[in-house]
C-alpha cells in the first residue's frame, strides 16, 4: 500500500504527505470502524492526546505504545 495519501487540511487545498505506517493504519482503522481517537485512546489505555501526536507525526510512538494500540486494532477485528 502506498503510503503517500492527499489530505485535506482545514480550508485548504488537498495536499500530498508521507504518514508513517502505524499513523496510516490509525486512520483506516478509524475511517473502516467508525471509530474516533477517543474510542483508540480508551481502547489502547493512552491518552487522546498522544493518539494525536502520534497520527499528526507530532512525535513516534514508543514500542509499547504502538504495541498497545495494535492490540487493540486487531481485538476489533
Amino acid at each position: 500500500m502506498d503510503r503517500n495519501m492527499l489530505i485535506k487540511s482545514e480550508g485548504g487545498p488537498l495536499m500530498a504527505e508521507k504518514f508513517n505506517d502505524l499513523a496510516v493504519d490509525i486512520i483506516n482503522f478509524e475511517r473502516e470502524h467508525q471509530m474516533i481517537d477517543n474510542e483508540i485512546a480508551y481502547g489502547s489505555q493512552l491518552t487522546v492526546e498522544r493518539i494525536h501526536d502520534i497520527k499528526s507525526q507530532a512525535s513516534v510512538a514508543s514500542e509499547e505504545e504502538e504495541s498497545l494500540i495494535r492490540r487493540f486494532m486487531q481485538s476489533q477485528g
